[in-house]
């Protein structure tokens, strides 16, 4: 996996070892380097770390446990029963595509009458809207079920009630103080739920298995519906990495499951986006899927309409899902053009504007030729480069649109929410959020946005931290305990990959910049104690600086590279600091 490390001076966090390291170690029979990672994950105790290591997939929880998905099944059931048309509205990210396909796959299977409706991305917005609504009504739609939204959707429910629909909301954000009004409201954060952090898709697999379960024949699942509900279990792991939730606990066991099984997929659609994505045969981890196979399907929505990756996913010609999924794979390489592109654009714009200067604590910019769909990658890598709240807007269209992104402490919608009176309207979560506003708010709401930071955003959390879990020798890090780390996949929101420092190191050949424009590194260093070749993605400019050094301290992840066979210990730096 590639750490984009950047220039942003960082901060290390260096967890102190443990004296539990030791004793776990022995219990688990492993590394005391992997003890202490999960004793940083507050994972001490044997037991919880073995279930945590070994995640059985009898560990999900029932989906009975979720607040009245028993009612949301009784009017399905009814639904199938009396042929009413049923359409999944979902939401156009990699979560929503996969919840939609859960659903419409086991409607399908059950005979039903079913379609789908995702809305366009800059067209119509995140969310259910009444225009989509109306347009349900006169297709004859009797039963909306939606995924990954509707909890907030009040009036868009009341409309749906008058136009003669019921409406079954499954969702996972954040609910307003008044619900809409529904015949089942799906939620994990109702009623004590165990797991209040799922994606949409793992709400939506729970509702899939509930239902499933009302058509057993003497108490067992069908065939058919087995190998439904492991290809359900596979989209809702791909929906949960990429929605970034937290992958412990119960997240954990349906990810790990899930990326197991992802390569044995039924689904013809899953098969083509492998092979166009050169995964086929491959072992897959959540890097996989959040950084090959979520952008392939994001790129539908961000460069069209995502009902073209809901197509693939449901498909069953294997001309058409191969074509599909080339496509996707061009449209991914084109958003990444406009993304560097774009990129570049506020990089320059950044410098000639002075906010890059410390005493600035947030970056707001705006730009008629900037894609509506993009906007938002580009604001995480303005972050990953200078590390303040960043506000991306597309003025292209007569509202224009902007994605927002945040560091963390700083509740970007909650600094949105207090510059309100500046737009049209708002929504999102406290990293990451998205606006529709007037061109000519636009300077009122950058100066406004910027006295929200000044006054509530602390200097400390403008620095970007690395949080190291051990300081290790480079002979600490051999092939063994390198493997063994891999126990820890699947990482990511809540289990971070592992990153490790060794200090006093120094360059056994001379470093050399690498890449087509030469932005990256390659250099081989020793502690004395054994030698490894590194890779520092973006950090080519530090050649000269390591040639005049004597010694440094680096931070790094460390994987297992293969090539030609052969396969070798390498670290992938996150940070170098100079002694």
């Amino acid at each position: 996996m590639a750490i984009a490390a950047g220039m942003q001076k960082k901060t290390w966090h260096v967890r102190r070892a443990d004296d539990r390291a030791p004793g776990l170690a022995r219990a688990l029979r492993v590394s005391p380097v992997l003890a202490q990672v999960l004793i940083n994950r507050d994972i001490a105790d044997p037991d919880k770390a073995r279930a945590f290591l070994s995640p059985k997939l009898t560990d999900l929880i029932e989906p009975d446990r979720l607040s009245q998905i028993g009612r949301a099944v009784e009017r399905i059931r009814r639904g199938l029963t009396d042929g009413e048309l049923i359409t999944v509205y979902g939401d156009y990210d990699v979560d929503g595509i996969t919840s939609v396909t859960i659903l419409w796959h086991l409607l399908t299977m059950l005979g039903g009458r079913v379609e789908y409706y995702i809305p366009h991305r800059l067209d119509e917005g995140y969310g259910l809207n009444d225009e989509a609504i109306r347009q349900l009504a006169q297709n004859g739609t009797r039963l909306i079920i939606t995924v990954d939204c509707g909890i907030t959707a009040v009036s868009q429910a009341e409309l749906a009630a008058e136009l003669g629909m019921d409406m079954i909301i499954t969702d996972h954000h954040q609910a307003a103080d008044i619900l809409p009004q529904a015949e089942a409201i799906v939620h994990p954060r109702m009623e004590d739920y165990p797991n209040p952090d799922s994606a949409g898709a793992m709400v939506a697999l729970k509702l899939a298995w509930a239902l499933v379960n009302t058509y057993k024949a003497g108490g067992q699942t069908s065939s058919e519906f087995r190998r439904f509900l492991l290809d359900a279990t596979t989209l809702a792991a791909m929906g949960t990495i990429a929605d970034v939730v937290d992958l412990r606990g119960e997240n954990r066991v349906l990810t790990s499951y899930g990326l197991k099984t992802l390569g044995e997929s039924n689904l013809m659609g899953i098969r083509a986006l492998l092979e166009s994505a050169d995964l086929g045969g491959k072992d897959m981890d959540s890097y996989h899927v959040a950084f090959r196979l979520a952008p392939m399907l994001n790129a539908a929505g961000r460069m069209g309409h995502a009902r073209l990756a809901v197509e693939l996913l449901t498909s069953d010609s294997e001309v058409r899902c191969a074509q599909i999924a080339g496509y996707l794979k061009d449209q991914n390489r084109l958003r990444q053009q406009y993304q560097r592109k774009i990129f570049s654009q506020a990089a320059d714009m950044i410098t000639a504007a002075g906010l890059n200067h410390p005493d600035h604590k947030t970056i707001v910019l705006a730009d008629e030729k900037w894609h509506g769909g993009i906007v938002g990658i580009v604001a995480s890598r303005v972050i990953d480069k200078y590390f303040r709240p960043t506000i991306m807007i597309s003025t292209a269209n007569s509202i224009a649109q902007g994605s927002a992104r945040s560091v963390e402490g700083f509740d970007i919608l909650a600094a949105i929410r207090a510059c309100s009176e500046h737009l049209v309207s708002f929504g999102g979560h406290a990293m990451a959020a998205g606006l529709k506003i007037e061109k000519d708010n636009i300077a009122g709401f950058t100066a406004a946005i910027e006295e929200y930071a000044q006054q509530n955003l602390d200097e400390e959390k403008l620095v970007s931290k690395l949080n190291i879990d051990r300081v290790c020798s480079i002979s600490d890090m051999s092939h063994s305990v390198v493997k063994e780390l891999s126990l820890l996949e699947p990482t990511g929101q809540g289990n971070p990959k592992p990153l490790f420092a060794t200090r006093g190191v120094r360059w056994m050949s001379p470093p050399r910049r690498v890449g087509a424009k030469g932005d990256h590194l390659q250099i081989a260093i020793t502690d004395n104690t054994a030698s490894v070749r590194c890779i520092g993605f973006g950090m080519g400019k530090l050649e000269k600086k390591l040639l005049e050094s004597d010694g440094f301290n680096v931070a790094y992840e460390p994987q297992i590279n293969t090539y030609n066979g052969n396969s070798s210990v390498q670290f992938v730096l996150a940070d170098i600091q100079f002694e």
